[in-house]
């Protein structure tokens, strides 16, 4: 048993020391296209970060945020279950409070919640290039680190770090 412990830490190791996280986005609304190494041996990298958050912006005010580490560690944990390189295709990401009130109030039962995810930079809604969402969506409710919500009119999948929970 101590053997096999050994050779799995062995290659834990062994993976941390080339590991690195590249994740890939295209943003619907702005056009605008991010592709970035984040994470190198087990270690964020703080500019790629600061990149990450301006781009994952609230494209109607102009306001950013600080995006949770583990929300692109969950999303590229999910691109790689599904096999694909791809690129996130970004429906929503960072939301302003007023962006939020905004959203709310424009359709109350739109499934914008009040104290939603997305102000807190945990939560993004998206596609995945290649894939189709309803996969998106079963894939990221297998792994239960967060919440999972599938909207297939509009043909997205909303990703959180927050409880595990799913509509």
């Amino acid at each position: 048993m101590a053997f096999v412990l050994a050779c799995v830490a062995g290659v834990s190791q062994g993976k941390l020391e080339n590991d690195e996280r590249r994740l890939s986005f295209y943003h619907t609304h702005t056009g605008k296209h991010l592709d970035v190494v984040y994470s190198r041996n087990g270690v964020y990298i703080p500019s790629a970060l600061e990149e990450i958050n301006r781009f994952l912006y609230d494209f109607r005010t102009g306001d950013n945020a600080e995006m949770d580490p583990e929300l692109l560690d969950l999303i590229y944990d999910v691109r790689t279950a599904l096999g694909s390189d791809g690129a996130y295709q970004v429906v929503s990401a960072y939301r302003s409070p007023k962006t939020n009130e905004m959203l709310r109030s424009r359709s109350p039962n739109s499934g914008v919640a009040k104290n939603s995810q997305h102000l807190l930079g945990k939560a993004i809604d998206v596609r995945l290039e290649g894939v189709k969402t309803a996969s998106l969506r079963d894939t990221a409710l297998a792994m239960k680190r967060g919440g999972v919500g599938f909207y297939e009119a509009s043909d997205f999948v909303h990703l959180d770090t927050g409880r595990p929970r799913s509509w």
